[in-house]
Parts: C-alpha cells; sequence; structure tokens
C-alpha cells in the first residue's frame, strides 16, 4: 500500500501551490478518496498509519504564510483536517455490522424457505437476546449448548451472523453498572405497556 497516496492529490497540489481558490471540487475528490481508503481496504493498520501521515501534513501546513487573498485555501485545508480525524475515530470504535438476511435459492425454496420473520435490528442486540435466552435455560431445559443455540434463532430470524462471541466480548466491555442495554430497554418498554393498559382500564370504569 502507498502511505503517501493522500499526500499525492490534485487537492494537495493545490494547497500546496496556493493555487487558485475554486478548489471544492479538489476538495471533494480528497474527501472521497479517504472514505474509499477507509471502507475498502482491508488492512486496516496501514489505512491508519496513511491517515496518520496525512493528519500532520495538514496539521503543520504553512496556511499562515498564504497572502490574505488566498486564505479560502486555508479553510479547505481546516475542513480536510477535520474530516479526516473524523474518519480516524471511525476506524477506532468498534463497528456493529447489520445483519445479513438469509437468501435462499430459487431451486431449493421448498426445502429451505426463506424467514416469514427479519430481525431489523443491531447484531449485538440480537446477540444479547440469544445469549439471556440461553442463561435462562428456557430451551430444551437448558440442555442445549448455545453453539447450537444461537444458529436456530439466527435461522429463525431469517439472518446470517457469525462472530456470536465476539459480539459478547463487546457487550462484556460495556462500562456501565448494567451491561444489558436491549434487554434493559425490553424490560422497560413491557413495563410502559402494561402501565398504559391498567391506566386506560381504569379510565374506562
Amino acid at each position: 500500500m502507498n502511505y503517501f497516496l493522500l499526500a499525492e492529490t490534485e487537492f494537495f497540489r493545490r494547497i500546496n501551490e496556493a493555487g487558485d481558490c475554486n478548489m471544492e471540487t479538489a476538495y471533494t475528490a480528497f474527501a472521497t478518496q479517504v472514505i474509499e481508503l477507509c471502507s475498502g481496504n482491508v488492512d486496516t493498520n496501514r489505512t491508519i498509519i496513511a491517515l496518520a501521515y496525512i493528519e500532520i501534513e495538514l496539521q503543520h501546513h504553512p496556511v499562515r504564510n498564504l497572502p490574505e487573498e488566498k486564505r479560502e485555501v486555508a479553510t479547505y485545508i481546516s475542513k480536510a483536517l477535520s474530516f479526516v480525524r473524523k474518519m480516524q475515530k471511525f476506524l477506532a470504535a468498534p463497528q456493529v455490522p447489520p445483519l445479513i438476511p438469509i437468501r435462499t435459492s430459487s431451486d431449493n425454496t421448498t426445502e429451505n424457505p426463506a424467514s416469514p420473520l427479519q430481525w431489523t435490528g443491531n447484531a449485538i442486540d440480537l446477540v444479547e437476546l440469544i445469549y439471556g435466552i440461553n442463561e435462562m435455560g428456557c430451551i430444551n431445559n437448558g440442555n442445549m449448548p448455545l453453539k447450537q443455540l444461537a444458529p436456530l434463532l439466527y435461522k429463525i430470524f431469517g439472518v446470517e451472523s457469525k462472530d456470536c462471541y465476539r459480539f459478547y466480548i463487546d457487550i462484556k466491555r460495556r462500562k456501565n453498572e448494567s451491561r444489558t442495554y436491549f434487554l434493559n430497554r425490553m424490560q422497560e418498554k413491557l413495563n410502559e405497556r402494561m402501565l398504559r393498559g391498567e391506566e386506560m382500564e381504569r379510565m374506562r370504569r
């Protein structure tokens, strides 16, 4: 990977030469290349190095030496620096990919029909639910191992997902006193529903 590819863009050529102030197109192309670098490169460590290099180049660019009529260049440098830093935070944050709906072959629809249920929440929420069900021991009297239970529940909810344990590790790393965010919200919502129902019954009397 070329660690300096972002410094070889048209945007950098223009700011280094303090070119004309109409830099919107060059800046947009630079931002697009940063996005493609962050989303398309499988080697995250190399991407982080490339972003770190370009962050330093932008941060220490001699914009103060530009004449007043070229100050718009300094504005674009600040925008580019802010955008690079945002993308660095994006790469550093743990990503929760959406669950992928199961796709069945048209030649095999009778043997493996698509599930009528589709999980539309986050992957980590479903993993929290699966682990909760497993801990309650309410499937087969608690005699079904998690490695068997998880694929069955994925199939019921019409999704394909891997790395169930990786999501569980993310849940364990949460800093709040209660780490079961999804189950807590579920409990709150159900209690609120029952309270609303009771209130409606009192109003009818």
